[in-house]
């Protein structure tokens, strides 16, 4: 299926687009004319003094210092996420020597500008450490901006794939929005352990049926080797969003970190950003390029996918970063018109690696762009025909270069990509819920369709080990909502509640109907349970989610967009919110948070620490 330039644009992205246009008039344009400000005439370099210089050259090569000294060749700033806890990020060890040569090899220069701070959830899920999760996303931006404030780069590059780290990445490039830039990903591990089998094994331990050594087993078989976890999750789901918005190159995303065609993409990237330099008569600056229509397809792209909830707040601070305000009503009605295109785990029981081989993120593209579901009229990092320009797939050529090719008319594997014209669902995977709860995000294309509706009486606790106490004592062997606050980033920094997933899990194959009603936030593993998440306002804010007492009958309707206990209006009007009965802010570098925690704005605003005017 070949895109088509005239197919017209659907009417509801269209009026989402002016909607969120002519909101942000007033920001978007004091943000490009700052850029204007920022913006230099010829390398960066050349305003420095002799001494300023020096300093930034000093530990060069002498050949590299020549070049860097002549101030006339571009030079660019990497910024790296790489530390070797992250399986994701360890390749990046061995890429800012690459990328040096690389740039030398195409006329310019680079240096690592700075290193920023990289969290895996995967290690600290359940753990106190969580709670600074979400706060990092602000820090990695802050870590962005210290390494760029140098003013020597002509362009950036930023090594980061993981949950928090690319929005804080992309969030610190557009305060150097004058910067041309480009991610550069470094792939996904193998297929290890099923990711059904894995969470099989997960509940069989919950319940007690599977010892910790053969849970160590399966979780060692899963997540075996260097990559992004394989399941489609937050850092998968990141890689899908750069795509759609055109800062990879196209499918630069999902190639394995050991793959030959890795390192010539790697190769391709900083011949390109090279290219996109003031220098060059090709200016591409990040700032401009990231507008609007951009910030919808990613959206769009999220909801084509089934991807991370974590989105619906990490791009509404891209967005800000950006002079652009989206809010969940936004991605509400944008829902109502996108397919679902893809089921990969947990919306499915594919990996990304049969995601990638059925036809990757440039399938998806592609047919979205065939129906008029995405703006193709945009500015990309590659190519002169927009978004067109992202719906070819690398391959490596007999000489080791790369040249891009068409993907065939049809997906390989119509369980796991499919055409617009034959999609998984109608609409899209996310959806809002409100009501006198509040309001709240549900992953919709992760529950199954029987579970849309619930209601039950409510269990509410103030943790996650409340919870899973109960469970392990037998006390939820019933048809319930589990209502679980004080989980929000105000009360405790929003730390993603994972545990939660085996014990409802195994309850709701017992044949039990269960739900989830958090301030708090499950990110893309949220899987077969239905959650209302990052119910706002948050507890500690007084939100109505703590009035919900137990016993209440709490309804969860994903058909009609509806969150809400039913108690009768006098009585809930009278309730008070429950107080935060013991707050635990101190050890694993929380109370090195406190401010943070005070002045942090609500998930629908982007639970943001630095836009909070």
């Amino acid at each position: 299926m070949t895109t088509s330039p005239s197919t017209a644009l659907h009417p509801v992205i269209d009026k989402v687009t002016q909607r969120i246009t002519e909101r942000s008039k007033t920001l978007r344009s004091t943000y490009l004319s700052q850029l204007e400000q920022m913006r230099g005439r010829g390398p960066r370099r050349a305003s420095l003094s002799c001494a300023n210089q020096a300093h930034a050259n000093a530990a060069m090569d002498s050949g590299t210092k020549i070049w860097l000294n002549q101030a006339q060749k571009p030079n660019i700033g990497i910024v790296t996420a790489y530390n070797d806890m992250l399986s994701a990020h360890q390749p990046y060890e061995h890429y800012p020597a690459q990328i040096r040569q690389t740039a030398l090899r195409f006329g310019g220069t680079a240096q690592v500008a700075g290193a920023v701070p990289a969290m895996c959830d995967g290690v600290t899920q359940g753990r106190p450490g969580m709670e600074l999760s979400l706060f990092s996303r602000d820090v990695i931006a802050q870590a962005t901006a210290v390494a760029l404030t140098h003013d020597a780069f002509d362009a950036t590059l930023c090594l980061g794939i993981c949950d928090k780290i690319v929005p804080g990445l992309l969030i610190g490039a557009l305060a150097f929005g004058h910067l041309p830039t480009i991610f550069i990903p470094a792939g996904p591990m193998g297929s290890g352990l099923s990711n059904k089998e894995k969470a099989a094994v997960r509940e069989r331990y919950a319940q007690g049926k599977a010892t910790k050594e053969e849970l160590l087993a399966a979780e060692s078989a899963a997540y075996h080797s260097a990559g992004t976890c394989t399941f489609y999750g937050t850092a998968n789901s990141n890689q899908m969003l750069l795509e759609a918005m055109g800062l990879h190159l196209p499918g630069a995303a999902f190639v394995h970190p050991g793959d030959p065609l890795r390192s010539v993409l790697t190769d391709a990237a900083v011949e390109r950003v090279l290219q996109l330099t003031e220098q060059s008569g090709n200016y591409k600056p990040i700032g401009q390029l990231v507008n609007e229509k951009t910030i919808v397809n990613a959206v769009i792209a999220l909801l084509a996918t089934g991807g991370s909830t974590n989105h619906t707040i990490h791009w509404i601070a891209v967005a800000r970063a950006a002079g652009i305000i989206i809010d969940w009503q936004d991605f509400d009605e944008l829902s109502s018109v996108i397919p679902l295109l893809t089921r990969v785990y947990p919306n499915g029981t594919a990996d990304v690696n049969a995601f990638e081989d059925a036809g990757g993120p440039v399938f998806v593209i592609r047919e979205l762009l065939s129906a008029g579901l995405m703006h193709a009229d945009v500015m990309t990092v590659y190519g002169d025909d927009g978004l067109n320009s992202h719906t070819s797939r690398p391959v490596l050529t007999e000489d080791g270069k790369v040249k891009w090719e068409a993907l065939p008319a049809e997906s390989t594997d119509t369980t796991v990509v499919r055409n617009v014209t034959d999609p998984f669902a109608p609409t899209g995977g996310l959806r809002l819920l409100h009501g006198n709860l509040g309001r709240a995000i549900v992953k919709a294309s992760a529950v199954p369709e029987d579970a849309w509706i619930i209601k039950a009486p409510a269990k509410v606790f103030e943790s996650q080990d409340a919870l899973v106490k109960a469970y392990k004592a037998g006390e939820l062997n019933m048809d319930f909502v589990a209502v679980v606050i004080f989980q929000g980033p105000q009360a405790n920094g929003m730390p993603e509640l994972h545990q939660f997933t085996p014990v409802l899990g195994s309850l709701m194959s017992a044949g039990y109907k269960v739900a989830l009603v958090t301030d708090g936030r499950m990110s893309g593993a949220s899987g077969k349970v239905p959650a209302a998440l990052h119910v706002s306002p948050e507890v500690a804010q007084g939100g109505p989610l703590g009035k919900v007492r137990d016993g209440d009958v709490v309804e969860l309707n994903v058909h009609t967009g509806e969150l809400r206990a039913l108690v009768d209006a006098d009585v809930w009007s009278q309730r008070a919110v429950r107080e935060l009965s013991k707050e635990v802010t101190f050890g694993y570098g929380r109370d090195l948070f406190a401010a943070q925690r005070r002045v942090v704005t609500a998930p629908e605003h982007g639970a943001s620490t630095l836009f909070i005017d």
